[in-house]
Order: C-alpha cells, then structure tokens, then sequence
C-alpha cells in the first residue's frame, strides 16, 4: 500500500495526547513532524507536566498555554499556541478529530474514551489495560455515533492484526501468531552468563540447551525455563496485548497462561507448530509469546510480531527459504514477521486512518470473546489493596490468565484491570482466581458501568434493546 495514495487530499487531523510518559511524549515527537497531523494538545494528571513534556520535544515555552477552561483553551486555540491541561473536558471541545488516551490507567482511561466518544471524537486507544476490559463495548458505543476506537500502529496489539488481516487475504492458514516480550534473553558463550532486562547470572549450564537441533520442542522448552526459572517469564502485559488482539481476530491462547517458550528466532516456526509435527499447539489458529534467545552478536526481533503459516506448496517456500526466509526445520511452516514495535512514533498511520477515513487498524468488529482475569499467586487478606505499578502495570502476588468470556457475576473471575487498584473484602487463597464478590468496587466506576454495559450488548442483545 502506498500511504501517500492512501491519504492523498486529506485534511490535517487534530489531536489531544492524553498521558504523557513514554508513548506519549514519543507521539509528540514524531508528530511535530507528521504533515498530515496537529498535536498541540497534551493531558496530563497536572498541566505542568504536560507542558513540560511539550517543552520537551521542542516546542517553545513562550508557545505553551496552560489552560484550566474550555474559554481558556479556545483562546489558546484561535491564537495558534500549544495547550497544556489537567483535565480533557476543557479541551476536547476543540477543533480536534482524534482523542489518544494513553495513560494506562484502568478507570481514568475509560473515563477519557466515554467522554471522547460522547464528544464526537475518534479515539486511539493506546491504553490495552482499558482495552482488555472494556475495548469491544467502546467500539460499538463509537460505531452507533459514527466514530471509531482504534489501537494504534506502533503498539503490538494493532502491528499484530495488520499481519493476521494480510495473511488471511492472501489466503495463507495461520497455525499461530504473536509477538516476542519486551526483553531479550542474551546467552554469552564465552562468559557463561544468561541476561534480560538488564539482569545477568552465571549459567553456564545454558550452552546445552542453546539450539534446539532435532530434539523435542517441548522438551527443550522445559529445559530452558528450568535453568532461567530466575527471569520472569510471563508477563502481564504479553498476556493483556494478545487477549486484545483475541477479542479482534478468530485467534485464540493454546492455554490461559501461554506456551511464552524461550526460543531463537529461526525456531519460532518449529515451537509453534501442533504436537502432532513436532510442536507445542493442541490445534492450529493460536496465540502466543515468545522470548527472544540470542547471542551478544546477534539481532534482536525487538519486541516485533509475528504470524507462523502452513507452507502449502514446497517448491515455493523452498525457494524463499533460499531467499533467507524462516522455515520450520521440517518445512511445514514458515515464520513471517516485522521485527519492531516504534511506539508513538508510527501511531500516526492510525490515527490519520480514524480521523481522514473512519476506518480502525484493529478489528472490523470487536467481539467480547476472552477475558483477562486476575489469579493470586500467594494468600491475600481481606483489606489487601491490589496496588497497579511499576513500568508493566502490575500487581504485586496476583497473576493473570486469558479466559473464556463471560458476564460480570459475584462468582465469576475479575477481570486483572478491573481489579486493579481496589481493596479485597474478603480474603483470597494462593492460587484462587480473584472474583467479583472479592472485590470493593465504588457504584460510581466508569470502567464497571462500560463493562455491564458491554456485557449486555454481548450476552444479552434483548435486554439491550429494552434499556
């Protein structure tokens, strides 16, 4: 696709940036650059944060209004400055075409979607805490106004259904699709050592496992969680990012808490294949993690996504894997993938999409189909406050696992960001999932009140049609 055709004649599109850490400061940026799109709005929970990310990235303090009304705003607006606000009431009034909520935040995010939609403004919805709970119900909340909640390229879950939606047209059958972690594992041969995220320790032990060769998959795979049982290796927000894309595509985890094998990257196609071939897979359609094993020297798949597809005639794979295509080792299936996720930095194409051509880079029509559910890892005592924190936005003792959806009810599993952030009233055993009736939720909960509301479009269209 050539995008300039794509876009060709369109008008500048508008945005607020609500939440200014990592991806968001990245999105302005890159979109000081992108002709196509205005970014002189920042959010923030204090507007002088938001301003100083804007001064951050270039934009000249003299130029930076700090805004507290809507009168204010639409003052700085008219005279052409950057606006910096504490609260998106006061500026989404404005002349903008694009809301991108990125603040992670469950209850705030959520909040910010419903007051863009009933704005009349798309939304970007960078925030797949927000998504996983209440991602499908946003969607068909935006499309009845005509609008469109998206995700946004730059992020795996939006890179990962572009590569399923291009595969699927061209009519290759997808065995798995899925995305490398964040971090890499890095074996050293000549120190011995195994390393991620910054973390190094002695395994030497780590060499014998290193290629998989003609030994089992699943075997190996065992064999290299055993020695690197000190990393982490699942991680919440792998397991958030791929329920997203569940409720997007006809794809589906293998089990709830994903196969996430460490594996090298020519061994991806061979892992996620069906045991009957060798492969960890009970059937073909499934989605999963994986963690990039690699020497110092080698490249990294840098948290890139991934679809691995049956190689229905040989002579034609056989001859792209001469071209340096990734086959499996019995050349049944091949690995295709886009080793990059860039953030704010690519977020423009869609956002230019929602606000020039109407049109979400995620599901045609999201459906509620998995949740992502709350586990406790150890006892946890009523009055405990599951306290959201830290870079990847987790709970300290509580896990999560990707379910079957199902309507909010006292005894069935809270949903992890749902959970987040509220007190238990009764206690909850090690290896229990957390439930509803575990949980203080406040009556006035945005995210609750999106989440019934979702629950009755998916599971009860009649009592939908009576409200």
């Amino acid at each position: 696709m050539n995008y300039h055709s794509y876009f060709s004649g369109a008008r500048r599109v508008e945005t607020v940036i609500v939440g200014t850490g990592g991806f968001g400061r990245s999105f302005l940026a890159q979109g000081l650059h992108v002709p196509l799109m205005g970014v002189r709005v920042a959010v923030d929970r204090d507007a002088e944060t938001a301003a100083a990310a804007l001064a951050s990235v270039g934009v000249a303090k003299e130029c930076i209004r700090i805004c507290s009304t809507f009168a204010e705003a639409e003052a700085a607006w008219k005279a052409g400055d950057f606006i910096a606000s504490a609260d998106l009431s006061c500026v989404v009034g404005l002349p903008v075409h694009v809301v991108v909520e990125a603040t992670g935040q469950p209850e705030a995010g959520a909040e910010h979607a419903r007051m863009a939609i009933e704005a009349g403004r798309h939304v970007a919805l960078v925030s797949k805490e927000v998504d996983s709970v209440v991602g499908p119900g946003l969607a068909v909340a935006a499309r009845k106004r005509g609008l469109v909640v998206t995700p946004v390229d730059g992020d795996q879950p939006s890179l990962l259904i572009g590569l399923v939606s291009w595969a699927e047209t061209l009519g290759l059958g997808i065995l798995a699709a899925g995305k490398a972690s964040e971090y890499d594992f890095v074996f050293d041969p000549a120190r011995g050592t195994l390393s991620s995220n910054g973390h190094a320790i002695p395994l030497p032990e780590f060499a014998d496992v290193l290629t998989l060769g003609d030994r089992d998959c699943a075997e190996i795979a065992r064999r290299r969680s055993k020695i690197a049982a000190a990393f982490t290796q699942r991680a919440v927000p792998d397991l958030c990012e791929l329920s997203v894309v569940a409720n997007a595509v006809e794809l589906d985890p293998d089990v709830p808490t994903l196969h996430a094998p460490i594996a090298r990257i020519g061994e991806v196609p061979s892992f996620f294949n069906l045991t009957s071939e060798g492969g960890l897979f009970s059937g073909p359609r499934r989605l999963d993690v994986f963690h990039c094993l690699r020497r110092p020297d080698e490249v990294s798949f840098a948290g890139g996504v991934f679809v691995v597809v049956r190689c229905d005639d040989p002579p034609t794979w056989k001859m792209l894997e001469e071209k340096g295509h990734v086959l499996g080792r019995d050349g049944s299936t091949a690995m295709i993938f886009l080793p990059r996720h860039l953030l704010g930095l690519e977020a423009a194409t869609s956002i230019l999409e929602a606000g020039i051509h109407g049109v979400s880079s995620g599901g045609v029509e999201p459906r509620q189909r998995v949740d992502l559910v709350a586990r406790a890892d150890m006892h946890l005592p009523a009055g405990h406050r599951l306290a959201m924190g830290g870079h990847h936005h987790e709970m300290v003792g509580v896990s999560s696992e990707i379910v079957p959806a199902a309507p909010l009810a006292a005894d069935s599993p809270a949903p992890f960001y749902l959970a987040a952030n509220r007190r238990l009233v009764r206690p909850v055993a090690a290896g229990q999932h957390i439930m509803m009736a575990d949980l203080e939720v406040e009556p006035a909960s945005v995210l609750l009140s999106l989440r019934r509301e979702q629950d009755t479009h998916f599971f009860d269209p009649k009592g939908e049609a009576e409200a």
